[in-house]
């Protein structure tokens, strides 16, 4: 009996070529998986034995290459995802002693599946032998509690023939299942000439293949579970005494060889990744107190520091000190890593490998801290810089150069942080120092050294392995030079190609640092000031702090004198130093200042930025203004940044002084408008010369985040993001801006404002400085600059920009009345403004006024002059002398000096006289030549005005003033004419437009004509009277008179007023006056109507036709007025032509027939004539009557007229007025009229057109003004329309 095992994994994609680089020999990954196979061959006695094992032999190959050929799926427990997998074979001898024993865990030596193969066609021989063969073989399984069999019959016809008394085939497998696969009738198979190449054979080998690959994978499937079950029971004892994480780390890694045997390496890394996790934990659970027994076994001495070996899939050496539970901490970590490194490979992620191995050296170093394990000093430097190493040429060994160019990113941490350990051995092994390595240096060294251990074998051949460049970088202080250089240059060049530059300046000033240990400041100095302008530029406060200490000390160094002054007194300056750092760098600044070493006059020039700020400044006056001669303080404070009181020789302001162009710029007025009030200008706390990054960055984006699981959604991770992370973090190139300001300009001009001998305590100081006003003009504060001995700090520009501004003002006079407009007729207060400028007002000195024709200024002996200086202190107070005569006012002014205000008030007077009014119209009129009006009476409540101007003589000028002073006459005034009959009324309207309320008084109406026989009888009955604002009074008088009556009426209207607010008034005020003119206001004639009903009815009713009769009468003969063209003249009496109308506006009546028409009036008292018409009432109630109007009618003079009489006018003529009347027709029937006139029009060329005129309202009284008539409404009619009115 023979017995075979074979093993299986999963069949891949061929690697790439990167994973075959990294592992030429893959037979490492063939791990043994067991299936024990048990084969039974019977034959005849004489020729089976070696021809049955040649059949075996020849039946594997085939069996063996089948069998990974169809992929199979692959399904797991806990809801993981299928996977499709192929099964690969090999056969083992059976034995019992590879069956697992009772405990027995481990899962690469476990049979998972047992086959008995037997060729067996003779049941006699089946009884005798096969039968008690697979009996034990069965008995042996079920002792091991083995339950996965299989039993193979192969079927051969060329035996069949040889044996003619042999039973069917069938018989023999049907006593097999018979016998040991009653339940379990799939677990014997057969297999038909499987060396024949026929359908047969084919369908055989299909059938055989699938139930082998089926009860294979069955079993694997069951024993996996099984393993990983016993797995996480032993991981949840771990809080059990005695539990030990070798132990455990042996089990799950062999779940993880599994996995990678099956080419799952995701699952594989999975597994060192968990132990990785659960180690960490117990790391930091031993820093915080809380640490397990086993942990003891990792805190050994490191006495070995070779660094990581990622050249072995597996480092047996190390892995059984894991087993053995001798591993040190760096032991466990450089396997572990080392087997994530070969996964991660495989899984073609180099560049993951990078950043892991990056976490790890870094995770490493904190773990010995915690764990607090002795480490030689330098060994560990040793084991970072070669496992560095060794990852970089890992990944170098399985990706060409040009993933290596485009992925430098994930590989410039590891070149840093080699160049960080390479210069620490280099500075703990004296390769640094001026005099290179001392004894004690060397001793070191060699135990470095000899802690590397003999370098591997794997890299023995290679020229530049990390071994290599390690040892000789320590042999020398030129080899460790160069290698460092290199590492450092190599750096800074990746991290400036990837946009890194913050790194890449760190790594500068490593090199500036070494250069300067080297004495070699000439180099550092460069790097240095790189360094400090990237931090400069981005607003690193700490980083600019320590890089301008190193900069200090090169620059000392070099002899830089002005630069190291500058850069001690930023230092000094610098709050983030200690004091007695700070005080060191400003005794600096002190000891160079107190020094003669620098020729005279030799200035060194610094900014004032890191000596001291400018806080604010406060002027004196507050507006900033001076006159010529005045005196102007300027009060700044000063915050000193040095530790310690500095004694300043001199502090100075440099003042630019211009002349402004334009002359209003030198008016006192203006220049106090357009300074601020308070005098006081601030400065921004930190002024800095360089773009602080970080007062200009936009606000922080923040916001929440939530990952959720794909699976079931459940939330797994949350956090806090940054979405403008590129705008707070994005570098700034360098720009010429960015640089610190050499050669700051101290300027030497005429206009210096200075403070001598001023100690600056650290904080604020106020420095007082004074100057007197020389010349007119605008001085700009430029420059401020502090003195130490030759050492001068100058502020180069202060900003904001501040002024003071020196005027030369003329003498001005200026005159404005103190309410918002001046009223005529009472006394109102104007303001006298004598802006003296340059001008000293003398005792004698005076204004000469020329007095107005109707205007005049009122003399009172209380009144006073106030004086006042041009920032508005009061000086002192005059009494001021007013003389007038007819044509001259003389002001006496009090003495004052120059650019002082004196100030007065008097009170003016205007006569009230209203403008004239001709005619019937109130339109107003000038009353005097010499007095101008404007807007003389415009509608609405707009007050009249009137303009005086007045002509002053100053004393400091040879030239008049001219001043204009307007004032308002406060009332408008109308007139109307009243009848009544012959009677005669006047009415006098007279409204109160201002804002005052006036006490009338006196009213007066008298004829300023020629007639005697006139009498205006006043109906007024009280003599005063109050007029409120904005309200109206009326005046009416009766005309009488006893002969014939004038053709016109001039009158004029008088009323006294004063204010009613006021007492008694000092003086007398002229009365408002008022003329105008009434003409052709005797009555003539006198218009009567009257309505009649139907016949027989008593009232009139809506719908029905009324009667009209109009009455015109005359009231008296021939009149002056009547002479006109009108007239006309017969044989017994004078006559005119008259047009009436009859319109209804109200449009209560429809006029039936004829409206209008023309008549000839007789000029003789009580003339009459009667009208007749018919009008309908449209509406019921009382109902006014309709108007009558009455017109002159004229004809039209010209050449011809003579020929034609009125009637031939009258026919064929239209009127001139919109109007067509004709004695016969009705207007009506106008429009059709007019169009056969038109038509007949060229018979009448050149006919003139006669004329209409309206007649004045007082020579026609109507009588039926305001009479009305009772219309009853119609009683058919459903709808009632009354009319009120």
């Amino acid at each position: 009996m023979y017995i075979f095992v074979f093993y299986w994994f999963i069949v891949s994609p061929p690697l790439t070529q990167a994973a075959h680089r990294l592992e030429p020999e893959v037979s490492w990954r063939n791990l043994v998986c067991f299936v024990h196979c048990c084969f039974r061959h019977l034959q005849p006695c004489l020729a089976c034995g070696a021809g049955d094992q040649n059949l075996f032999t020849s039946v594997y190959p085939t069996l063996s290459q089948q069998l990974p050929r169809e992929p199979m799926e692959w399904r797991r427990s806990y809801g993981r995802a299928p996977k499709m997998i192929h099964l690969e074979s090999n056969f083992v001898q059976f034995k019992e002693e590879l069956l697992p024993k009772e405990g027995n865990k481990a899962l690469l030596t476990f049979p998972f599946l047992h086959i008995y193969w037997t060729e067996c066609c003779d049941t006699e021989v089946y009884k005798a032998t096969v039968k008690d063969d697979l009996t034990k073989w069965q008995n042996v399984l079920k002792a091991h509690s083995s339950v996965d069999w299989l039993i193979v019959v192969v079927e051969n016809d060329a035996k069949k023939k040889n044996k003619t008394n042999i039973l069917p085939r069938t018989s023999i497998v049907d006593k097999i299942r018979n016998d040991f696969c009653n339940k379990q009738s799939d677990r014997c198979v057969v297999l038909s000439d499987p060396l024949k190449d026929s359908s047969r054979t084919q369908e055989s080998w299909n059938a055989f293949l699938t139930k082998l690959r089926t009860l294979l994978l069955m079993s694997f499937t069951k024993n996996l579970g099984k393993f990983e079950d016993d797995m996480r029971t032993l991981r949840e004892k771990r809080t059990e005494p005695g539990w030990s994480f070798c132990e455990y780390f042996m089990v799950q890694e062999e779940l993880a060889f599994v996995f990678e045997m099956l080419q799952q390496f995701e699952d594989a890394l999975v597994q060192y990744d968990e132990l990785d996790a659960l180690f960490s934990q117990y790391v930091v659970n031993f820093g915080a107190g809380d640490g397990a027994n086993w942990l003891t076994f990792f805190c050994q001495p490191v006495k070995s520091w070779n660094g990581l070996i990622l050249r072995k899939p597996i480092d047996m050496e190390k892995r059984e000190l894991i087993q053995r539970q001798e591993a040190t901490l760096l032991d466990l970590r450089s396997y572990l890593f080392s087997r994530q490194c070969t996964l991660l490979l495989f899984l073609q992620r180099p560049w993951e490998v990078a950043q892991r191995a990056l976490e790890l050296l870094h995770s490493c170093v904190q773990e010995l801290k915690l764990l607090e394990v002795s480490v030689p000093p330098g060994a560990l430097d040793c084991w970072v810089f070669l496992s560095c190493l060794e990852v970089l040429q890992r990944i170098e060994g399985c990706c060409d150069r040009a993933q290596i160019d485009s992925n430098i990113a994930h590989t410039v941490g590891l070149w840093s942080y080699a160049t960080e350990k390479l210069k620490s051995l280099g500075y703990l092994c004296g390769l640094v120092s001026e005099k290179g390595p001392n004894s004690e240096d060397l001793n070191r060294t060699v135990d470095l050294l000899a802690g590397l251990g003999a370098e591997r074998p794997e890299t023995a051949n290679t020229a530049q392995s990390p071994y290599k460049k390690l040892k000789e970088a320590l042999s020398s202080v030129e080899a460790f030079e160069k290698h460092y250089l290199d590492l450092s240059h190599a750096t800074m060049e990746m991290c400036t190609s990837i946009g890194r530059a913050r790194s890449a300046k760190l790594v500068g000033k490593d090199l500036a640092e070494f250069y300067m240990r080297k004495k070699s400041p000439q180099k550092a100095e460069m790097y240095l000031q790189g360094a400090l302008k990237n931090y400069l530029a981005e607003g690193w406060a700490l980083p600019i702090t320590h890089t301008r200490k190193q900069l200090a000390e090169c620059q000392k160094h070099l002899g830089q004198i002005e630069n190291y002054l500058q850069t001690s007194s930023l230092l000094a300056s610098d709050r983030h130093l200690t004091e007695e750092e700070r005080k060191y760098f400003c005794q600096e600044i002190l000891s160079f200042a107190s020094q003669q070493t620098v020729s005279p006059g030799h200035k060194i020039v610094l900014p004032m930025q890191s000596f001291a700020q400018l806080r604010d400044l406060h002027f004196t006056p507050s507006t900033a203004v001076v006159h010529v001669g005045g005196v102007l303080s300027v009060e700044i404070t000063i915050c000193s940044q040095m530790p310690v009181p500095v004694r300043v020789e001199q502090i100075a302001i440099s003042v630019h002084f211009s002349i402004e162009k334009n002359s209003y710029r030198k008016t006192a007025e203006w220049l106090t408008k357009h300074k601020a009030s308070n005098g006081v200008i601030h400065f921004p706390t930190e002024p800095s010369p360089f773009p602080a990054a970080q007062n200009s960055l936009p606000a922080l984006e923040l916001y929440e985040m939530f990952e959720r699981s794909p699976s079931d959604n459940s939330l797994h991770t949350t956090g806090i993001i940054c979405k403008n992370v590129h705008m707070l973090l994005r570098r700034q190139e360098s720009s010429a801006s960015l640089d610190v300001p050499s050669g700051v300009a101290l300027e030497d001009g005429a206009h210096v404002l200075k403070c001598s001998s001023v100690t600056l305590e650290p904080g604020a100081n106020t420095i007082t400085f004074r100057t007197q006003a020389k010349e007119p003009g605008t001085y700009t504060l430029r420059q401020l600059s502090a003195s130490v001995g030759p050492v001068w700090f100058v502020l180069p520009h202060i900003y904001p920009l501040v002024q003071y501004d020196v005027y030369s003002q003329e003498p001005q006079l200026h005159v404005e009345p103190l309410a918002d407009s001046l009223l005529a007729g009472i006394p109102q207060k104007v303001k006298f403004t004598v802006t003296t400028g340059h001008y000293t007002v003398k005792n004698g000195d005076s204004l000469q006024l020329s007095n107005a024709e109707a205007m005049f200024i009122l003399c009172h002996a209380e009144n006073r002059a106030m004086i006042y200086s041009n920032t508005r202190e009061k000086a002192s107070d005059a009494l001021l002398r007013v003389q007038s005569s007819d044509k001259v006012t003389s002001i006496s002014l009090p003495a004052a000096p120059a650019y002082h205000m004196i100030e007065f008030e008097l009170e003016v007077l205007s006569l009230p006289s209203a403008p004239a009014s001709g005619g019937e119209s109130s339109v107003l009129g000038v009353t005097e030549p010499h007095r101008k009006h404007k807007d003389t009476q415009k509608a609405g409540h707009c007050m009249a005005t009137t303009d005086h101007k007045v002509s002053i003589d100053c004393p400091w000028s040879i030239y008049s003033t001219v001043i204009a002073l307007t004032f308002s006459v406060p009332f408008r005034t109308r007139h109307s004419l009243l009848s009544a009959g012959t009677r005669k009324y006047v009415q006098v309207c007279v409204q109160n437009l201002s804002e005052l309320d006036f006490q009338l008084s006196d009213s007066k109406l008298v004829d300023t004509g020629d007639g005697t026989d006139l009498q205006l009888i006043p109906l007024n009955t009280k003599s005063q009277q109050r007029i409120s604002s904005k309200q109206s009074v009326f005046f009416v008088w009766e005309l009488q008179w006893t002969q014939e009556p004038p053709p016109s009426l001039h009158c004029r209207f008088s009323v006294g007023f004063s204010p009613a607010a006021e007492e008694r008034l000092s003086i007398s005020l002229k009365p408002y006056t008022y003329e105008f003119q009434v003409e052709n206001f005797f009555t003539l004639y006198n218009v009567k109507a009257e309505i009649l009903p139907p016949s027989g009815a008593e009232h009139c009713k809506t719908g029905s036709l009324c009667s009209l009769e109009v009455s015109i009468t005359r009231l008296s003969g021939l009149l002056e007025v009547d002479k006109d063209e009108a007239l006309m003249e017969s044989d017994e009496y004078f006559s005119t032509k008259l047009m009436y109308e009859v319109v209804d506006n109200s449009s209560n009546w429809a006029v039936c027939g004829k409206s209008s028409g023309v008549i000839s009036m007789p000029v003789a008292a009580q003339a009459t004539h009667r009208v007749h018409m018919e009008v309908m009432p449209l509406f019921a109630g009382y109902l006014p009557l309709p108007d009558v109007r009455l017109f002159k009618y004229l004809p039209h003079h010209s050449a011809h007229s003579s020929q034609l009489d009125a009637d031939s006018w009258i026919e064929n003529d239209s009127l001139s007025v919109d109007k067509h009347v004709d004695d016969q027709l009705d207007s009506s029937s106008v429009k059709s009229r007019g169009s056969v006139h038109s038509a007949a029009s060229s018979e009448h060329k050149g006919l003139p057109m006669p004329r209409l005129q309206a007649l004045p309202p007082g020579q026609v009284f109507n009588a039926s003004t305001g009479m009305q008539i009772l219309v009853l409404p119609s009683k058919d009619d459903h709808v009632l329309e009354v009319s009120v009115t």
